[in-house]
């Protein structure tokens, strides 16, 4: 194996976190990785009251779709839709969902 070629390492120390979204760079898992990370976030982005009524979370075609167990909490969260997509958007950067979907 060559030592200049495809193989070869960098020489400088980098911290993890900088290696890994190098990682996700190099694969192009980015998006993919920020939506997996806001399904798995969902109950601290939302509150105790609306994770413990959230009976699915998934993202399909960059809309958020929720099912709901409760029709008050359905109805309070789509009224305060545009408040939950600007927190997304703040915490995991724009363009990772454009909508929010309640069932």
């Amino acid at each position: 194996m060559s030592k200049d070629g495809y193989f070869s390492r960098k020489k400088e120390v980098a911290p993890l976190e900088s290696a890994f979204n190098d990682l996700l760079k190099a694969y192009r898992l980015e998006g993919k990785y920020r939506e997996k990370s806001l399904v798995h976030d969902w109950p601290d982005l939302v509150g105790k009251t609306i994770a413990d009524r959230t009976s699915s979370v998934f993202i399909r075609d960059k809309k958020l779709i929720v099912k709901l167990s409760s029709g008050p909490i359905k109805k309070e969260l789509l009224m305060n839709k545009s408040k939950v997509l600007n927190l997304i958007e703040q915490r995991y950067g724009l363009g990772v969902i454009d909508d929010l979907v309640c069932l």
